[in-house]
């Protein structure tokens, strides 16, 4: 089966064909870095404009590598949330056109299910065997961060979540206080590595806590703080060594995390996941931690942990082998529910919010 996967969530605009089995014959991304640039960081406004000038030669080119064109897609996947409301409604919009026109099965999907699925995309006859299930997962990316369980591709549970900033988002608040510009996370890793983490000191959020839960204002803040207190002194080294000591702190949290997650669930398999994965440091100490700990790490190529609509046509092709179709009445949503809350969770909810006083008047 060959799925023709869309998506638009927030400042990139993809297609992709990709089989059932995960290979991916097609994936095209158009970029809108350099249109929020100036801006330090995404404007929806702008991003739903350019989704509408770029969705149809971005398909149109995914198709174009497909002998057969459009007659050999077998249904359509996009991303329907979570994300930009407007930026997602192009991509929806397109989606329902070809399905209609074509007669084809439509699904939509979870942008951050695509996430997790991601690491079974196969790119290359080289990439490495993808993990079997369960497996743990770490998804961190600019808007996101939690830990899953993922059981099969319809059975997740979500055990933690950021509280506040997701780790992209503040590796891009950390860049603009130091004046490193849009998209801050790459700039941050690169000074990272040249350098002293040692040399700057910083909290480790939430790092001596029992739940699988991160938060990173505080941290975003006492390097915010120590910037306006060092300024005069401000150089490129000093620079280096504040970025090391962030992303030291920021990963080293994540990596603990994870591997308590894993230590918990009695599940010996790590996936990363999401744009932060292609972080250099998140990396290695993940690799290093894993070898030690006897856990088995899996980590997507670069092009599958940034946002891709290889990953939403893959993700669609397993809801469409369970015989889903969503059908052209498919909504968007810009916030995702908890994936796979448990029931004693759910329950615990309820219960609170059962006990919430009600406004006057009501």
């Amino acid at each position: 089966m060959l799925v023709l996967g869309i998506e638009s969530s927030c400042d990139e605009t993809a297609a992709a064909v990709v089989r059932s089995d995960g290979r991916v014959v097609s994936d095209v991304v158009s970029s809108q870095v350099a249109l929020h640039a100036p801006f330090g960081g995404v404007v929806p406004e702008l991003a739903a404009r350019a989704h509408i000038d770029n969705v149809v030669p971005v398909i149109e080119q995914a198709v174009s590598c497909v002998p057969g064109g459009f007659q050999a897609i077998d249904a359509v996947a996009v991303t329907n949330g979570p994300g930009l409301v407007g930026a997602l409604l192009i991509g929806v919009q397109a989606a329902k056109a070809i399905a209609l026109s074509r007669d084809l099965p439509l699904v939509g999907v979870n942008h951050l299910i695509g996430h997790l699925l991601a690491v079974f995309l196969r790119r290359s006859d080289q990439d490495p065997a993808p993990p079997s299930y369960p497996f743990i997962a770490l998804l961190v990316s600019g808007g996101h961060t939690a830990l899953y369980e993922v059981r099969s591709p319809s059975d997740l549970e979500q055990l933690g979540q950021t509280r506040d900033d997701a780790a992209g988002e503040a590796f891009d608040k950390v860049a603009k206080v130091l004046g490193l510009g849009y998209p801050g996370g790459p700039k941050v890793d690169k000074l990272a590595s040249q350098g002293n983490r040692t040399r700057v000191p910083l909290p480790r959020p939430l790092a001596g806590k029992r739940e699988l839960e991160f938060s990173f204002s505080g941290l975003k803040t006492a390097v915010a703080q120590y910037v306006a207190a060092e300024s005069a002194q401000m150089d490129e080294a000093h620079m280096a060594d504040i970025c090391a000591a962030f992303q030291h702190n920021v990963v080293s949290v994540l990596v603990d995390k994870a591997l308590a997650a894993c230590e918990r669930r009695s599940v010996p398999r790590l996936v990363l996941t999401g744009g932060v994965a292609a972080n250099r440091g998140l990396r290695a100490l993940a690799a290093e931690a894993c070898q030690a700990r006897g856990v088995e790490l899996f980590v997507p190529p670069f092009a599958s942990c940034t946002d891709n609509a290889a990953m939403i046509a893959y993700a669609g092709s397993q809801r469409l082998i369970l015989g889903e179709d969503d059908g052209l009445g498919l909504s968007v949503f810009s916030r995702s529910p908890i994936l796979g809350v448990s029931a004693q969770a759910a329950e615990a909810r309820r219960f609170k919010s059962s006990r919430m006083p009600r406004p006057s008047g009501v």
